[in-house]
């Protein structure tokens, strides 16, 4: 018998909990995003800290509370690796063993030949950077030639910026195609991402018209295993791009955290017996690489602030889950993602309060979890269900 008819599942890209045991293997020795952002900009989080936020670990900032709304915990990354794909495939129950391709001296000519021959222009830049960075770097010159800005990072990735008035999105978009077929075998990256962005020498912007070109997963997540029973699967924002829409009944766009929050809302007042899966990128996206913690402080509060709207919007038998993917430290000289746990709230009108959840090995025991409450089972992770009724 179902515990719960809907599961709620809130991603905050970004916000890690704290360096993992083994971060110093991965650069990260020292990251610890929510923990430092806390610190330094002292962000007001009261209904995440009701939840139970507090109670996870100590923080410099945010005290534990003596009987918390809801169950917490702290879950570390299974996978082998520390990005978006990965993460999100481990909390839909698929832990990944082996990395994906990374490029610390830029890509090879093996990658680039073909590529400039596709798209039938050369290229800039070819090397580890910040997003934001290297259109102020490459941008003038870009707009001056043509030339796509092909760049990477810590992660497996193959990104390729340009103004949208010099190659039109779609354009762009092909081009990314072009990559993402070039990309196979050993240099199988995790994705390919459009990058556009606009404005002039000085004050160019990159604008909401990523696009993302993923793998698909290698076997059935907990989504595909959910549609094939009959159940809902919404995912929101980027979640449909990052499973290459396997396993999604419905996708719900959105550009930014306040999207991200509208879309969840409408989800929840429409969508039956299943899982609502969103993530909120504006953590990462703007705060996290651009080592803002100011901003990123503003962006958690912003969250906490429409949080009881989510709250007041859930059923009695549904369960919001809050969580994260991986880290990405603001307050490191680094602009890359991090190797921490990540936070593990969640909260039901039928939830006994206070209950801890420890630190939990994997992410895929959010995903086992769900797949307990409908009688399922996802190749990873141990079911905490029993704790929460």
């Amino acid at each position: 018998m179902r515990v719960f008819e809907r599961f709620v599942l809130i991603v905050l890209d970004s916000v890690g909990i704290g360096e993992m045991p083994d971060a110093e293997h991965w650069g990260d020795a020292g990251s610890d995003t929510l923990g430092h952002v806390i610190a330094e900009a002292r962000p007001r989080l009261p209904l995440m800290q009701s939840l139970g936020l507090g109670n996870i670990r100590p923080f410099d900032g945010l005290l534990p509370v003596r009987e918390p709304l809801g169950a917490y915990g702290k879950a570390a990354i299974g996978s082998n690796g520390k990005e978006t794909t990965v993460g999100h495939w481990e909390l839909a129950g698929l832990i990944t063993p082996e990395p994906f391709p990374t490029y610390p001296e830029g890509f090879p000519p093996r990658i680039i030949e073909p590529f400039v021959r596709a798209v039938g222009r050369e290229v800039l830049g070819n090397k580890p950077a910040s997003g934001t960075e290297i259109i102020m770097e490459l941008g003038e010159e870009h707009v001056r030639t043509g030339k796509p800005i092909v760049y990477t990072s810590a992660d497996s990735v193959f990104q390729i910026a340009a103004h949208e008035e010099v190659v039109p999105l779609e354009e762009l978009y092909r081009m990314c195609e072009d990559a993402r077929s070039i990309l196979v075998g050993g240099d199988r990256v995790a994705r390919v991402i459009a990058r556009p962005f606009l404005g002039a020498a000085g004050k160019f912007t990159r604008t909401e018209n990523r696009k993302d070109y993923a793998i698909p997963p290698p076997e059935k997540t907990l989504l595909d295993r959910m549609m094939e029973k009959g159940l809902a699967t919404v995912g929101v924002g980027k979640i449909a791009s990052i499973f290459c829409d396997q396993g999604i009944s419905d996708s719900l766009p959105a550009h930014n955290n306040a999207e991200a929050m509208e879309q969840t809302l409408a989800a929840l007042r429409t969508a039956p017996a299943g899982l609502i899966f969103s993530n909120f990128v504006d953590f990462d996206m703007l705060w996290g690489h651009r080592n803002d913690p100011q901003g990123y402080a503003r962006a958690l509060e912003e969250f906490d602030s429409r949080l009881p709207e989510v709250l007041a919007a859930l059923r009695e038998d549904d369960c919001l889950v809050i969580t994260a993917d991986h880290g990405c430290d603001p307050t490191t000289a680094s602009t890359d993602h991090s190797r921490e746990y990540v936070p593990v709230l969640v909260y039901s009108k039928k939830l006994r309060g206070g209950a801890s959840l420890g630190t939990r090995t994997s992410m895929a025991d959010i995903g086992q979890t769900i797949a307990a409450n409908f009688g399922l089972r996802v190749p990873a992770g141990a079911s905490f269900l029993p704790d929460l009724h």
